[in-house]
């Protein structure tokens, strides 16, 4: 069936969206209250109720794809159903194909069969009919399908730049046309993408383009430290830079002001997803790609390196409702993984699960995930607040920033729920003291405090090539290693060193792993956040009853062979 290309997104009684919105309420998809909040905030940000309720997290990719298949009586296509060869790609630039977010699926009986991650645009259908000179049938995709066939596309023509130029935004004129030119050249293309390849290859978790007066450097970040990784010329740093920001969506024009944008490319048959953040500098615009690779994700606290006493009691925590569990840590500590981790150890089949993120970093398969959207007053609390009325029993929260969030958080912890959040602090006691600075009432953190767990991510040694020595007596009685050692492992204390080899690329580690301080609200600890006890006075109560500071958690796991003594001195601070 064709989608009429005159009517408006939804609101007209027969159109197309009244026509989804009825059969999202029919169906039980969407309750009403629901519907309605998508429908006002697609009217506020101009977009079309699909886009809104996806924006929102009220219903998944593949459930919203299905009913409005069903409801506009359209076919529904699968990821093998976009061939990587679509028809009339000459004829349908990719830029335009990702700005609305389309592909050509087939052409049969001298029409074009176009798929839509929004079945709702009709500017999408009559564009590709002007395009190609052929009538047009609409059929509906998950934006996650078209998006990994749009990747496949572009690495496959990866040598035809007048295909890989997506559209860049706002930007308009001369000096844009020269950006865009300067971004399809093929030593560009070529460029980008043996550069996201390698860091993807390399273990990367940021890619990072640093303008200067020689070019444009760059260094990627593996296992938490910068490693530099060439060179690249000013006459092709321009190019690269423009390149990246119209993967991003970003305006190729725009070189006063930061911006922030997103893309997801096929790397060697995967999906890897990058956060793009550009921000002027002296010498030029500088580069910042944070990779986010599923694949690599793990999502249990074993693979994370928690021993079995911190699983069991984490898996304590996570078994009571009407609780809050915090994980601290600086930037690029792991907080995130560690929550994502949480949920995997939660029944999500039989628990109703809800993240509030900013920004959402992977998909979670049984779990509603909500992007917020301050510009349009999607906020943490009000979507926390929100998110109560879907009945939730676990409800994690990217991360509280302010009184309001650490208010609402409480109160919903206190009614029923078990809360996951994180928390910027140094230390796992340093959480409490940092929600009463928030204005949470000393009472109500005593009532739903379960845990606190505060991290940092040390690298590990590479196990091919690690020496081990007797550990210095100077060095073994500053730091308090014969307390630490297992016990029963008697004789001379030994350290691990890194040495190097090809396994490692000569840097002696070979990926990361946790450091944990697990701190449990017993009643003693309780009685003093009850008397506002600062956090010294609570670390050294939480310490006398057996919580290990960070760096002696992460000497032990030195003493075990599993990092080295300087690299746990050089996270944790200490020594």
């Amino acid at each position: 069936m064709d989608l009429p290309l005159n009517e408006p997104p939804y609101g007209a009684e027969a159109g197309p969206g009244r026509r989804l919105a009825r059969h999202l309420l029919e169906t039980g998809l969407l309750p009403a209250p629901a519907l309605a909040r998508a429908e006002e905030a697609g009217r506020a940000a101009g977009e079309s109720l699909t886009t809104a309720l996806l924006t929102l997290g009220l219903i998944g990719e593949d459930r919203l794809a299905a009913a409005s298949a069903e409801a506009l009586d359209l076919p529904l296509l699968g990821r093998d159903d976009l061939p990587p060869e679509p028809p009339l790609a000459d004829r349908l630039p990719l830029r335009f194909l990702r700005r609305v977010r389309a592909y050509p699926a087939r052409v049969e009986d001298g029409r074009l069969l176009l798929a839509l991650a929004d079945p709702l645009d009709a500017f999408a259908a009559q564009a590709a009919g002007l395009a190609t000179g052929m009538p047009v049938s609409v059929a509906v995709a998950t934006p996650a399908n078209i998006d990994a066939a749009l990747a496949r596309l572009e690495e496959a023509t990866a040598a035809q730049p007048e295909l890989l130029e997506p559209e860049g935004g706002a930007a308009a004129g001369d000096d844009a046309t020269r950006l865009r030119d300067q971004a399809s050249e093929a030593p560009v293309v070529r460029h980008v993408n043996a550069l996201i390849l390698g860091a993807v290859e390399a273990g990367a978790s940021d890619i990072h383009l640093e303008a200067t007066e020689a070019g444009l450097r760059t260094r990627l970040r593996v296992d938490g430290v910068l490693r530099d990784a060439g060179l690249a010329p000013q006459a092709l740093g321009a190019g690269v830079v423009s390149r990246l920001k119209i993967m991003a969506r970003l305006d190729v024009a725009e070189r006063r002001l930061p911006q922030d944008g997103r893309m997801r490319i096929a790397v060697r048959g995967r999906d890897v997803d990058l956060r793009v953040s550009v921000v002027p500098t002296l010498d030029g615009e500088g580069i910042v790609l944070r990779i986010l690779d599923r694949g690599t994700l793990a999502l249990n606290f074993a693979s994370l390196g928690f021993s079995p006493d911190e699983i069991a009691v984490l898996q304590g925590m996570l078994n009571q409702t009407s609780r809050m569990m915090l994980v601290t840590g600086p930037t690029g500590s792991g907080k995130t993984t560690t929550l994502y981790a949480a949920l995997g150890a939660v029944d999500r089949q039989r628990l109703k699960v809800c993240t509030i993120e900013d920004p959402v970093e992977y998909r979670l398969d049984g779990v509603s995930q909500v992007q917020v959207r301050p510009a349009i007053g999607l906020t943490f609390p009000n979507a926390l607040r929100a998110m109560l009325r879907h009945d939730p029993d676990v409800m994690l929260v990217g991360e509280i920033r302010d009184a309001e969030t650490a208010s609402v958080a409480a109160q919903v912890a206190l009614t029923g729920h078990l809360v996951l959040a994180t928390l910027h602090t140094n230390d796992a006691p340093s959480a409490v003291t940092r929600l009463m600075d928030l204005g949470v009432p000393e009472y109500l953190i005593a009532s739903v405090l379960h845990g606190v767990l505060a991290q940092r991510l040390v690298r590990t040694l590479c196990p091919a090539c690690r020496r081990a020595e007797e550990a210095p007596p100077a060095l073994a009685e500053r730091l308090g290693l014969a307390r630490l050692a297992p016990e029963g492992s008697g004789g001379p204390i030994r350290i691990f060193h890194p040495v190097g080899c090809a396994g490692c690329g000569g840097s002696g580690y070979r990926g990361r792993t946790t450091v944990l301080q697990v701190m449990t609200l017993t009643p003693a600890l309780r009685e003093l956040v009850l008397r506002r006890a600062d956090s010294s006075g609570i670390e050294a109560a939480a310490v006398a009853e057996g919580m290990p500071t960070l760096m002696q958690a992460g000497l032990r796991k030195a003493l075990a062979g599993t990092t080295s003594v300087e690299e746990v001195l050089r996270v944790t601070g200490g020594g």
